[in-house]
């Protein structure tokens, strides 16, 4: 029985590792979680797991739950979700926030020698040599739950690193990937959020058609598999069935293949070293999807992920830059408050403007983070 810390309970990866707690009593308990604003999904979860410990944002629906459930304990805000990540009974933390608000609580379970399924890639493109650092010297295991690591930590097993000629990551290309960037010019929000492979959150989704999700997830793999930027590659895969590649230096290429379902990524970390059985809903069909298809990344069309590789090449404070610059322009975006290719250019004018510290400790990280979002809110018109 693993006792599982949730962070961002009520998100996308959030309710699927609920469907799997959900359907694996006797192998999953979980014991504490944070959420958003969604209080009546908050309620209704509190009612099917019973959780020692609940933290919420906002410390007006923390004294309405506490009035509410006598039997669970409550907390609110930056406090709370550190509260939920250190719970003592805790074996597993899922970090599944969206935004670097999700850094802090994962350095404090770390501390506490706690397992971290990490979906927040926030955590380590902004502090990731701070992560990696602390994970190694308290003996903690950082398990990948994006898609792409988990396919690339998947073909990793039994390998050896000296072996690996370079990492392969693929892109489904988002919800505007056949698009000019003419006609990139006047597109919607709802058209950004229609993404063609995947069900995903809406700032997930529209970093995914900025290809910036993908630029995220280069520093990323940097971070989780030690591996140096000029051997990490991105390749347009439409169907998304090929979820990342390993080319060996003998030339062989290890690839993790399956449908487009997040749960088996997620239950792979809870249940590592051994699987899940029938974690997907669906069984990949080869002979029925026929065809695969790929194409070489144009950094030209998709000048975001430009920005990525040249943040983690630069490194110190600069990938910090990047990710706070991203958050604020696609919120913004989300608000219909600029155009979605403002987006880039409100990321390029934040990098350019700064002066890059290098080896940056947490706090200055911190700060560097929030002097990022403020100036960029500056840049708009």
């Amino acid at each position: 029985m693993k006792k599982i810390s949730l962070l961002g309970a009520t998100g996308s990866i959030g309710r699927q590792t609920l469907e799997i707690i959900r359907e694996n009593r006797d192998l999953f308990e979980l014991v504490a979680f944070s959420s958003g604003t969604n209080i009546e999904l908050t309620k209704q979860i509190i009612k099917e797991f019973s959780p020692k410990l609940v933290s919420v944002k906002e410390k007006s629906d923390y004294e309405a739950l506490k009035s509410e459930f006598s039997n669970t304990s409550f907390s609110y805000g930056d406090d709370g979700l550190v509260e939920v990540a250190v719970y003592p009974s805790s074996d597993v933390v899922v970090n599944a926030v969206i935004g670097s608000v999700g850094l802090y609580p994962t350095l404090k379970a770390i501390a506490e020698k706690k397992d971290i399924a990490l979906a927040n890639k926030e955590t380590l493109v902004t502090a990731g040599h701070v992560v990696m650092e602390a994970a190694k010297q308290h003996g903690v295991r950082i398990l990948p739950v994006d898609s792409e690591h988990s396919a690339i930590f998947q073909a990793l097993q039994g390998e050896q690193e000296k072996n690996i000629e370079r990492l392969i990551i693929t892109a489904s290309g988002g919800s505007f990937r056949d698009y000019t960037r003419e006609q990139l010019k006047d597109v919607t929000v709802d058209q950004a959020l229609n993404h063609p492979n995947w069900s995903m959150g809406a700032k997930i989704t529209i970093d995914s058609a900025t290809m910036m999700n993908k630029g995220l997830e280069v520093i990323e793999a940097h971070w989780l598999f030690d591996m140096p930027y000029d051997k990490i590659s991105v390749l347009m895969h439409k169907e998304s069935i090929i979820h990342s590649m390993i080319e060996f230096h003998d030339g062989s290429i290890m690839g993790q293949l399956g449908t487009p379902d997040m749960r088996v990524p997620i239950s792979y970390a809870l249940m590592y070293p051994d699987r899940l059985k029938n974690a997907s809903k669906d069984r990949l069909n080869l002979a029925k999807i026929a065809t695969l298809h790929f194409q070489e990344m144009s950094f030209t069309r998709f000048p975001c992920l430009q920005y990525a590789y040249d943040a983690g090449k630069v490194g110190g404070t600069l990938p910090t830059v990047l990710n706070a610059a991203n958050e604020v322009a696609v919120d913004l975006f989300l608000k219909k408050q600029i155009s979605f290719l403002e987006i880039e250019n409100l990321i390029y004018t934040a990098m350019d403007q700064h002066h890059v510290l290098k080896h940056p400790d947490l706090e200055t990280i911190q700060q560097v983070d929030q002097e990022t979002r403020a100036l960029t809110k500056t840049f708009v018109k």
